[in-house]
């Protein structure tokens, strides 16, 4: 496929725009990393979950190295106000003619040399097997011929996909593709939101799809595909686009998961929030996979972060990660030392100081999958209070996550005044509405409040956990 592609790619840099899904709530987060790592200003899609920004073809490498965003795709061409047609017949016999219309040859070119580069990094052994993942959104299928492929991508898994085009990017003619493709296999994935169309996800990608491979005369298949193009419609809002990751980044770091492993991309956008400093001791107190600390340890490594769990699987699954990943750098010739120590204890009664860290970062538990409801109403008030007693005051900080928002709310309230709420970011895990809350951790003095004196504090040790160095 695609040497006219490759030589046109080679003599002339295009300017394109990328889509990008991210974690819901933390759009802001992403673009601030957009704007640093690749000095361009990232659009906020009206759809949450989105981003756009441009690219010139000589950077695209960079935007494999972003940290806060789960898939992306190229744009081919993006409409904000579509006028879709009343009957459901018409909007499909339109969206069959859409495909012979569209500026398709930057974004082909964007994807073949977006897959050059992961052949290059060996992302890509094995030819164009890819793993598929199930999605229960959208569907391809040519009417006449095969289901068309669904794979993790853009628009697949987690989020649905948009985006944004840049006109200038998008004049050459589609025909200039079609010699050097007729061997390419591909899918179309629909993403759909908004109760005012006529059509389903499944019909949109049915049509679509054919009209391409009519187009094109590509071959649809459902598992070895090479291309995925995308179909996102958002109400009036339609963009399509070409996938650029075959699995969501957001799988990076771990290997071994648990029932509630977080994603690397919501970990990345929670650490970010809390701004982690040279020489900063970081704690997670409910580890689970370690996937928080994790993160941090591989981009913000000037910090040292201890991960914890009372539940010896979860502290079993966090040491196989964390030697995953040192494995995996010394296998690349870098340095396979992180600056991570794993412990087994107890959230209520750590081993740990007073006031001895600076930033707590955990995921804790919603109630549903892991722990319960009623459980939370004990245990929140109890671990709030011992985070507050280790954590420096005046300028400690901690970031949790929760689903449980009445209970963490109520607890917080009972602290005396040791944490003050400063943030809150709403974002989606699993499909339930959470809460990232930011805390400030007072000047207050532990242990002269109230709520301290009636639950005191022993000399906090635990004979089945470890004391670290640094807490002695």
């Amino acid at each position: 496929v695609g040497s006219l592609l490759m030589k046109e790619t080679d003599s002339a840099i295009i300017t394109v725009y990328i889509g990008a899904t991210v974690p819901t709530g933390f759009e802001h987060t992403a673009a601030e990393e957009v704007q640093e790592k690749i000095g361009v200003d990232a659009r906020i899609s009206k759809d949450r979950g989105r981003i756009y920004f441009p690219i010139s073809t000589d950077k695209l490498f960079q935007v494999h190295r972003l940290r806060s965003v789960d898939n992306l795709f190229v744009v081919v061409e993006e409409y904000d106000h579509y006028q879709f047609k009343e009957s459901k017949e018409e909007t499909l016999m339109e969206l069959q003619q859409l495909a012979s219309k569209l500026p398709w040859s930057n974004a082909l070119k964007v994807w073949e040399l977006n897959r050059s580069l992961k052949k290059k990094k060996g992302h890509r052994k094995g030819g164009n097997s890819t793993r598929v993942k199930p999605d229960s959104e959208a569907s391809v299928a040519d009417t006449r011929q095969q289901e068309l492929p669904r794979e993790t991508s853009p628009a697949g898994g987690d989020a649905k996909t948009e985006s944004v085009a840049d006109p200038e990017s998008c004049q050459q003619d589609s025909e200039e593709a079609l010699p050097e493709a007729r061997l390419i296999k591909f899918r179309v994935t629909c993403n759909r939101a908004g109760d005012k169309h006529s059509f389903s996800s499944n019909e949109a990608a049915r049509d679509f799809g054919g009209a391409v491979q009519e187009f094109f005369q590509w071959k649809a298949d459902m598992t070895k595909f090479d291309i995925e193009v995308l179909l996102n419609i958002h109400n009036e809002e339609v963009v399509v686009g070409i996938a650029l990751t075959e699995e969501s980044l957001h799988r990076r770091n771990i290997s071994h998961f648990g029932p509630t492993t977080l994603r690397s991309t919501l970990c990345y956008g929670m650490l970010r929030l809390c701004k982690p400093q040279v020489s900063d001791v970081i704690l997670d107190p409910m580890c689970g996979t370690g996937a928080i600390p994790l993160e941090g340890a591989i981009e913000f490594n000037s910090s040292f972060y201890v991960a914890g769990d009372n539940n010896d699987m979860a502290v079993n699954r966090t040491v196989n990660n964390v030697s995953h990943i040192q494995k995996r750098r010394a296998d690349k010739g870098s340095s396979s030392g992180l600056p991570i120590d794993t412990v087994q204890w107890d959230v209520c009664n750590l081993p740990i100081k007073t006031s001895s860290v600076d930033i707590i970062i955990t995921d804790m538990p919603f109630g549903k999958r892991m722990g319960s409801r009623k459980k939370n109403w004990d245990l929140y008030p109890s671990c709030l209070r011992e985070m507050a007693r280790v954590c420096r005051p005046g300028s400690g900080k901690a970031v949790l996550l929760t689903q449980d928002k009445k209970c963490f709310a109520k607890a917080v309230s009972q602290m005396g005044g040791l944490w003050r709420k400063v943030l809150t970011v709403w974002v989606n895990v699993g499909g339930l509405h959470a809460g990232v809350y930011l805390l400030k951790r007072t000047a207050a003095v532990f242990g002269q409040t109230p709520e301290d004196v009636r639950q005191p504090r022993g000399m906090n040790t635990n004979p089945g956990s470890v004391s670290l160095d640094w807490c002695n």
